[in-house]
């Protein structure tokens, strides 16, 4: 990967997705990190219980994470505002979904890290600054972080 991560997560976005062939989901993600944990690489995203993303994490083993250029920043937009809940918000997109055996992507992302979750955990309020909790928590639960150990890397 030949990528400033920091600016692949914040400023440039990526899509998180997880589920089966049958029944997935994806969301639009500006937080995650990429790192080592009992000595396996991992990346690291943090999803708020409300987004119907959240379920999908929990239900499965597997997820992916996906970063496109420029091109499709409209599409990670609408999949960042847009909720599964209240239609097919894919088929407002371009995008087209492609199946890794237990895992899905889209055909069009640049790099995907296809991980196998191996830790997650909901953060807690009594160890966050009071600041971060009145700009991000005042009406909603905090996220919960999942570590997924990454298995492989897709890269066009």
């Amino acid at each position: 990967m030949n990528y400033d991560i920091f600016k692949q997560f914040d400023q440039k976005w990526a899509l998180v997705t997880a589920g089966t062939k049958k029944d997935f989901n994806t969301m639009t993600i500006s937080w995650g990190g990429l790192g080592t944990l009992w000595s396996k690489p991992c990346a690291t995203v943090y999803i708020k219980p409300c987004r119907y993303t959240y379920k999908y994490m929990n239900d499965n083993d597997y997820f992916t994470i996906s970063f496109f250029g420029e091109d499709y920043r409209e599409d990670l937009k609408i999949l960042g505002t847009k909720s599964k809940r209240n239609g097919d918000k894919l088929s407002l997109t371009k995008l087209t979904p492609e199946f890794l055996g237990k895992a899905i992507t889209f055909k069009e992302a640049e790099c995907t890290l296809v991980c196998k979750k191996i830790y997650y955990q909901d953060l807690d309020l009594k160890h966050i600054p009071k600041e971060i909790i009145e700009h991000y928590y005042t009406e909603e639960a905090p996220h919960r972080m999942f570590v997924g150990e990454v298995l492989e890397i897709r890269d066009k």
